[in-house]
């Protein structure tokens, strides 16, 4: 057991290493203001995009790094809050390279490449968007557009949201606000939810926002700001992005919440972001998006997520939206393995605050230690263990199965389907 005095200490490092990691904001600092997109359309689209990034001053953060650093001990949750302190130096420096090789070169490590393998050892990003793009392709497009709802205003979805979130939340509940520039649809932190007033949202995309943006963002940020002893699961810093994207992802696709456009969304930024990395630049990205039916405003959007803080005229492209479909990947096979091995409590404490995967065995000693508590905000799938466990577990249950032989048996059935 840790004495007292270790956990004090402990405790006022995290706190330390949260206010330090507040000094680091990665996306407000690459966002694009409205002229750039005004003037891109201004010259028909057919001139790159000009943009000068404002130097990062990491001076207040770096003194803070520096006190921290020479406080820190050689204990397990020592050695854990030094690994914290390099990946919030790491995303520092990230904002410094703002618009150079070096930006695409870190972003590469905090978030990984098209081609990073996951942990299968196998596959990569890449290979499962492809995939998913050959499944879909093969399925009548016509029968999907019909069962679509009708379109909602951004207004009415901000009302919708506003009245979910006050339920769940009460009086931690985030302020709902439709606003006229977002690089997505919507975007949420522990204080606001924003929706994109000119955004096209249907009843699917209302369902998708709650259960990702409210149910994971939303509570993940509340339970980490909530927890007294470890301030820093409260940070929003870029190693943690990929843990709390694949969580999003998995709150949409367990509560049936995500559909077809969706999943080609996720897919099409992991094949942008390759075509980038190939030599790609922005035009030829925009104009990618532009043949695949998608309006003007939502293809430039698409592309700037592509390019912020990269180079526009290609090879060094921002990789932070393959977090989507890794991500998934990762915290899918993570819940799995939590159900074969009957350490439910993991699940649970995955929401307790903004944490990697990797950051599991430790939070969880730090559980048991006394130095993190429970998440006061699940969403409801978490809570509902019973559907949980059922799901994950017939999910391992079909992965013993011997796929290729079964598929050939049912492929050989609908081949007189005609």
């Amino acid at each position: 057991m840790i004495s007292e005095n270790q956990k004090k200490r402990i405790e006022n490092l995290s706190e330390l290493i949260y206010r330090a990691s507040l000094k680091v904001k990665i996306l407000r600092h690459i966002s694009w203001p409205p002229e750039v997109k005004y003037h891109f359309f201004k010259q028909n689209c057919q001139k790159l995009p000009e943009y000068s990034y404002p130097k990062f001053d990491s001076t207040d953060l770096d003194q803070i790094l520096l006190k921290i650093d020479g406080q820190l001990g050689d204990s397990k949750y020592d050695l854990w809050l030094k690994n914290k302190l390099e990946d919030i130096s790491l995303s520092a420096h990230l904002l410094k390279a703002s618009g150079t090789k070096t930006f695409f070169e870190i972003s590469s490590k905090i978030y990984g490449l098209p081609t990073t393998l996951i942990h299968d050892g196998q596959t990569k990003p890449l290979d499962l968007s492809e995939q998913f793009y050959q499944i879909i392709n093969s399925i009548d497009k016509t029968k999907l557009e019909l069962s679509k709802s009708s379109k909602i205003s951004s207004h009415d979805v901000a009302k919708q949201i506003s009245s979910k979130v006050s339920d769940y939340f009460g009086e931690f509940a985030p302020k709902t606000s439709v606003v006229k520039h977002l690089s997505a649809k919507a975007t949420a932190t522990s204080k606001k939810i924003k929706i994109r007033e000119d955004g096209v949202f249907y009843q699917s995309d209302i369902d998708q926002l709650i259960n990702h943006e409210a149910f994971i963002h939303v509570a993940t940020t509340i339970n980490g700001r909530k927890q007294n002893k470890m301030k820093i699961l409260g940070s929003n810093y870029g190693a943690i992005t990929k843990t709390q994207e694949g969580l999003a992802v998995f709150s949409e696709f367990i509560t049936g919440s995500i559909d077809i456009d969706r999943m080609r969304r996720i897919s099409d930024r992991v094949k942008a972001i390759q075509m980038a990395i190939d030599g790609a630049d922005f035009i030829e990205i925009y104009r990618y998006f532009v043949d695949k039916g998608i309006s003007r405003n939502q293809a430039f959007d698409n592309s700037r997520r592509v390019f912020r803080g990269g180079v526009l005229s290609g090879k060094y492209p921002f990789t932070k939206d393959l977090v989507y479909l890794d991500g998934f990947i990762r915290v899918y096979n993570f819940f799995r393995s939590s159900i074969s091995q009957g350490k439910i409590e993991c699940i649970e404490l995955l929401f307790a605050g903004k944490m990697e995967l990797d950051d599991l065995p430790i939070v969880y000693s730090m559980y048991k230690d006394g130095l993190v508590k429970k998440p006061s905000f699940m969403p409801p799938w978490a809570m509902n263990l019973n559907y949980l466990i059922c799901f994950l577990t017939f999910s391992v249950f079909l992965e013993d199965i011997n796929y290729s032989n079964v598929s050939k048996y049912y492929d050989s059935l609908l081949e007189g389907v005609k």
